[in-house]
């Protein structure tokens, strides 16, 4: 059984990150704490609502409904993405790029709980939801699959300390430079501290018509062409 494992995801400012994504025990043990959540809020509840008779069984009745299909949700969407269970076991709900879970998603991942619960037996056994977690590479139920969410673990980790700035040696730019390729390779100084060493030889690779060069050095020469027109300044 898959414990948990590794989605990693590129933000659309070139940046990766590692999702961390719970696996099936994990799941399990919150699941088991929200149901006995539920189940102590409801047989709890009884007490209050019993002595007003049929009415009383109503209402009684209509918090049971609420509490079956909107226990999930509204921690989901309102509370930060955990149920009590999840935020117990360090879990959260996210959608699969890693951004908070909406109503809709949660919606539909909870409401399809019910098909992953089967077979029921007297009591919902979650057979279908296990065997889809078993043969999903990111351990997904059949709700979170059609919803397009995934469970995390919720890692937190102390800020890395800034790095010290490197040394840059400018470089003037070619003759003939245009106002676009100036703003291209200030603004590439600039956010070249968010990305990864890869993604920054990857970048400036594709201004290689500029720079005449492709790896490192390609790399060193548009950092000194930026710093360059970043001290001559406008």
């Amino acid at each position: 059984m898959k414990l948990d494992t590794l989605r990693r995801e590129a933000t659309p400012e070139g940046v990766e990150i590692a999702l961390p994504v719970a696996g099936p025990l994990a799941r399990l043990f919150a699941w088991l704490i929200d149901v006995t959540l539920i189940l102590v809020c409801a047989v709890g509840s009884i007490f209050v609502f019993a002595p007003g008779g049929e009415a009383g069984i109503g209402l009684w009745l209509l918090l049971i409904f609420v509490l079956t299909w909107g226990y999930h949700v509204v921690f989901e969407v309102l509370l930060g993405g955990a149920s009590p269970g999840k935020r117990a076991l360090g879990l959260v709900v996210v959608h699969e790029d890693g951004t908070a879970v909406g109503w809709r998603s949660s919606l539909l991942r909870n409401l399809l709980r019910f098909v992953d619960s089967l077979p029921m037996s007297p009591f919902p056994t979650y057979g279908f939801g296990l065997l889809s977690c078993l043969v999903s590479p990111d351990n997904q139920r059949l709700g979170d699959r059609l919803a397009g969410t995934l469970v995390l673990h919720r890692v937190r980790r102390a800020p890395p300390p800034p790095e010290a700035p490197e040394a840059i040696r400018p470089l003037p730019p070619p003759p003939g430079l245009s106002l676009d390729d100036a703003r291209l390779l200030l603004a590439f100084l600039e956010r070249e501290s968010t990305w990864s060493p890869q993604r920054r030889v990857e970048l400036a690779d594709r201004l290689s018509a500029l720079t005449g060069a492709t790896g490192d050095v390609g790399l060193e020469r548009l950092r000194g062409m930026a710093a360059w027109l970043r001290e001559s300044g406008p």
